[in-house]
């Protein structure tokens, strides 16, 4: 069934804060697969840990880039602040990276947009951006 992924700058923007996210890579050249994008072993643990500690999570794209369409690579958005005093945010650090900030699992990336950078692509947000777009491309 087809489902609508939103771009994680568009999360970003709505939720008015910056927004942390998770990617995923099959080699350490950092080449993603689409092919194995939901049964990626290191997205699998995390989406197991995230909803055995009660985590909203959602699937997301990468930040929108109006020069290319990309499908989408696995990548999920975690719905927490990015706010090192938050206990849900360091506890989730302390499970995805060690304290040297090192990543734990192999093949992922852990990320933050900061709100000022998704505000880039705010003119997304347009009733219509997208469709006039695709007509264009």
């Amino acid at each position: 069934m087809p489902q609508m992924i939103d771009h994680i700058d568009a999360i970003a923007r709505r939720k008015q804060r910056d927004a942390l996210f998770v990617t995923f890579f099959d080699d350490p050249s950092g080449e993603r697969s689409p092919h194995h994008c939901k049964s990626h072993p290191a997205r699998a643990a995390i989406v197991e840990w995230l909803g055995a500690q009660g985590y909203a999570w959602q699937p997301c794209g990468e930040v929108a880039d109006e020069r290319m369409m990309v499908s989408y690579r696995g990548s999920i958005y975690i719905d927490v602040p990015y706010d090192s005093s938050n206990p849900s945010y360091r506890a989730l650090e302390a499970f995805l990276e060690y304290p040297d900030g090192s990543l734990r699992m192999p093949h992922m990336r852990f990320l933050v947009i900061g709100l000022d950078d998704a505000q880039k692509n705010a003119h997304h947000d347009e009733p219509g951006f997208w469709e006039r777009w695709a007509e264009r491309f």
